[in-house]
């Protein structure tokens, strides 16, 4: 199994940006697709973006189309997550996850591995 380690959250104000790290260690990092989800207080967890393995496809959430921008390196097995103009509906703890699918997907259950998540906050 692959493990995973998020890192780059923090507090930032209304329109700001922040970029998100998600660093693999463990099984051949270029085998799984990846993708980012989060989950704010009181609500469910939620997709927020997907990648496939080349990092050549991408799939957003409506939400943050536009805004975030996922990308990966597979040289140094790490993920990223661009987020641009984050609005307070932003805040949230945000983790990333790992499938042995081969295809993009927001459904949460087909993920098999995920880190530990990265508060991010976003004050108004």
């Amino acid at each position: 199994q692959v493990q995973l380690v998020e890192s780059g959250g923090g507090l930032v104000p209304s329109g700001g940006s922040l970029r998100l790290s998600c660093a693999a260690s463990g099984r051949t990092f270029s085998n799984y697709a990846m993708g980012w989800f989060r989950e704010a207080p009181g609500k469910e967890r939620e997709f927020v973006a997907a990648i496939r393995q080349s990092g050549v496809s991408t799939y957003y959430a409506s939400s943050v189309k536009g805004r975030f921008t996922i990308s990966r390196d597979n040289n140094k097995n790490t993920l990223y997550l661009q987020m641009d103009s984050l609005n307070v509906e932003d805040t949230a703890v945000y983790y990333c996850a790992a499938t042995s699918q081969n295809g993009l997907t927001a459904l949460s259950g087909r993920y098999h591995t995920w880190g530990q998540g990265t508060q991010v906050t976003v004050s108004s």
